[in-house]
């Protein structure tokens, strides 16, 4: 098994030793069941995303690789093969855990050679998943941001940031704070075979509720849209309007993308739930990770006609200091992480 040192989420050049850095735990609860734990001391927090031309941000900071969310269609599966681990059940159960990520980010904040940059965290697994609850890293990243002042976003599909409002507020008062969730559709039955470690949509959008009830304006990642499960208009107008409903700030369209690790996994799956649309996948994604531009193109107009129908406007300041837009839009072909 390789390991690099888990600095970051490329393969690195010397790897670690896995016998002496790492130590595996399992836990036999009926939330970790099935789950894996690899502790590790990472040497590095702070990541610089590589290709930043196109992407909304330049520095990362990820707790955990693997992602109990076990989303059929995540593209950092392909991660996990840097470590010598499937991108499939691997993936979603075989997670590391950077024990030493909240004192490794108070250092390297502190340190002269930082500079205090907006820092993204959700661009490659979530830190909100269910490792958190246990290990609870969150909290002390979110502190050692707080006290040097620095801005930073979260994105999410989990239910545990509600855990950490308070610091959230608290951070909001000194620096540019941006949250956003990842709601792609509200349709209960694709909900529970497509994204089955998630919490529901429905409990998502109650942390939209709960941020903006103290002052943190919460954007809307609606990704992603799948082709031909969740794209219709009266699937686009439903979710919009839940959205809505919800207070968000704002709301950015993004459709499924599959690269490497994720696609081989997403169409095993679609094979099994919907034999009847593989070939039509195989059309639409034969020209590589993305769907044609104009298909992005057509379901983007959609929901951005269908957000200013309910009154989604751009994201407002207000109250405390938080970045009123933390999802913002790529153009077409450009993709965030989904997770």
């Amino acid at each position: 098994m390789r390991w690099n040192n888990l600095g970051d989420d490329t393969p690195a050049a010397a790897p670690a030793l896995f016998g002496t850095d790492v130590v595996t735990t399992t836990v036999d609860t009926p939330e970790f069941r099935g789950i894996t734990f690899h502790e590790v001391r990472a040497r590095s927090i702070i990541n610089r995303v590589p290709g930043t031309s196109r992407m909304p941000f330049v520095w990362t900071v990820n707790p955990y690789r693997g992602c109990s969310h076990a989303c059929v269609y995540c593209f950092a599966r392909k991660t996990h093969s840097y470590l010598d681990l499937d991108t499939g059940a691997d993936f979603d159960s075989q997670i590391i855990v950077k024990v030493n990520a909240p004192q490794l980010l108070a250092r390297e904040l502190a340190g002269g050679r930082w500079h205090g940059e907006h820092i993204a965290m959700g661009t490659n697994v979530d830190p909100y998943q269910r490792a958190e609850g246990r290990y609870r890293l969150m909290p002390g990243i979110i502190a050692a941001l707080r006290d040097r002042a620095n801005p930073f976003s979260i994105l999410t599909k989990g239910t545990l940031i509600l855990r950490d409002l308070e610091l959230l507020r608290q951070a909001a008062d000194v620096t540019d704070v941006g949250v956003s969730v990842s709601v792609g559709f509200t349709d209960p039955e694709l909900w529970r075979t497509v994204e089955p470690g998630t919490p529901a949509p429905d409990r998502r959008l109650g942390v939209v509720r709960a941020l903006r009830d103290i002052g943190i304006p919460c954007g809307v990642l609606m990704a992603p849209i799948l082709p031909y499960l969740s794209d219709s208009p009266a699937q686009l107008r439903e979710t919009v309007r839940a959205i809505a409903a919800a207070g968000a700030a704002s709301v950015t369209p993004l459709v499924l993308h599959l690269r490497p690790g994720a696609r081989e996994w997403y169409m095993a799956w679609l094979a099994r739930h919907r034999s009847d649309l593989v070939r039509r996948y195989e059309v639409m994604y034969a020209g590589g990770a993305y769907a044609p531009k104009w298909y992005q193109r057509r379901v983007t107009r959609e929901v951005h006609e269908l957000a200013t129908e309910y009154g989604i406007g751009p994201a407002r300041r207000g109250g405390h200091r938080a970045v009123p837009e933390p999802a913002p839009r790529p153009e077409p072909g450009t993709q965030l992480t989904l997770l």
